[in-house]
């Protein structure tokens, strides 16, 4: 579980920095917060994987649509980030597909 919630962070928040140094946003705290909520929901996806390890695929998927939401939310509440709804919900959609597509072929 912590190769995977360290290759979880590094992929996230790079794609975090990009967008918080593109968008020009506070990119200390898109970074904490990107930390932050990764420690809440990485248990999350694990405990879900192995709870109904039977239908994987399945679990995965809603898993990571409910951790998208959840981390959009995340990002949205907290002042510091200056993020709009729409923008915490695109942000939280690339960096979960980024860290999803570079997980899905590590052998980890």
């Amino acid at each position: 579980m912590i190769p995977t919630l360290l290759i979880t962070i590094v992929i996230e928040g790079l794609v975090c920095s990009l967008y918080a140094l593109r968008n020009k946003k506070p990119l200390a705290a898109l970074l904490l917060s990107c930390l932050a909520v990764n420690l809440l929901t990485q248990p999350f996806l694990w405990f879900v994987l192995n709870a109904f390890f039977q239908h994987y695929l399945v679990a995965l998927f809603t898993a990571e649509v409910a951790i998208v939401g959840v981390e959009a939310l995340f990002l949205h509440l907290i002042p510091y980030n200056q993020l709009r709804w729409r923008e915490a919900l695109v942000l939280s959609l690339f960096m979960n597909l980024s860290s999803f597509l570079v997980g899905w072929f590590l052998p980890v």
